[in-house]
C-alpha cells in the first residue's frame, strides 16, 4: 500500500474515532441536562427552574384506593394502579399560595399525592394528564403516579410550577 493512501487511510480512522468520542460526550452531556427520574426534589421559597421536571414509569401492582386510603377525594378519585412505595417526595421548606403539579405523559395517569394537610388524587386534570392545583403547606409530601390496568407502565414528566 502506497504511503499516500496509508496516511489517508490513518486520518480516516483518526476521524472516525473523533466523532465517536464527540457522540458520547454528547450523550452524556444530553443525560445530564435531562430532568432526573423517579427524582426527589427540594424547593426552597421559590420553585427554580419555573417549571421544574422530574421524569418517572408510571403504573405498579398496588390499587391508588389502598395506598390513598380511600377512593374519592376533593380533588378527585383514587383509582388505577401505582407502585407501594411513592414515586417522589416533594420537600418544601415554605407554604406556597399557588403550586400545580402535572403529569405529562402518552397514556391516561392518575396522582396520588399524600402530605401535611391530607391525601389528594386526581385523574383527567388536563384531557388524559392528571395534576393537583392548589395551596400547598410547607412539609414533605409523596407522590405516587398510576396507571389504570395493572401492571402498565408509561413514562411521563411531572412538572411542578409557580405559574397559574
Amino acid at each position: 500500500m502506497p504511503k499516500q493512501a496509508l496516511n489517508r487511510g490513518i486520518r480516516l480512522s483518526f476521524m472516525i474515532v473523533t466523532l465517536l468520542i464527540t457522540s458520547v460526550i454528547n450523550t452524556v452531556a444530553d443525560a445530564q441536562e435531562a430532568p432526573p427520574i423517579f427524582g426527589d426534589v427540594t424547593i426552597k421559597g421559590r420553585v427554580s427552574p419555573d417549571p421544574l421536571i422530574v421524569r418517572g414509569m408510571s403504573g405498579g401492582s398496588t390499587p391508588g384506593n389502598k395506598v390513598a386510603g380511600r377512593t374519592e377525594t376533593p380533588t378527585g378519585p383514587c383509582t388505577g394502579y401505582v407502585d407501594e412505595a411513592p414515586d417522589h417526595t416533594l420537600k418544601l421548606t415554605t407554604d406556597f399560595n399557588y403550586l400545580k403539579l402535572q403529569v405529562q405523559s402518552p397514556q391516561d395517569t392518575i396522582i396520588i399525592i399524600k402530605g401535611p394537610g391530607g391525601t389528594w388524587c386526581n385523574d383527567d386534570f388536563d384531557g388524559k394528564n392528571s395534576g393537583i392545583v392548589g395551596e400547598w403547606l410547607k412539609g414533605a409530601y409523596q407522590i405516587w403516579v398510576g396507571s389504570y390496568k395493572q401492571g402498565e407502565s408509561f413514562p411521563y414528566t411531572l412538572q411542578i410550577t409557580e405559574v397559574k
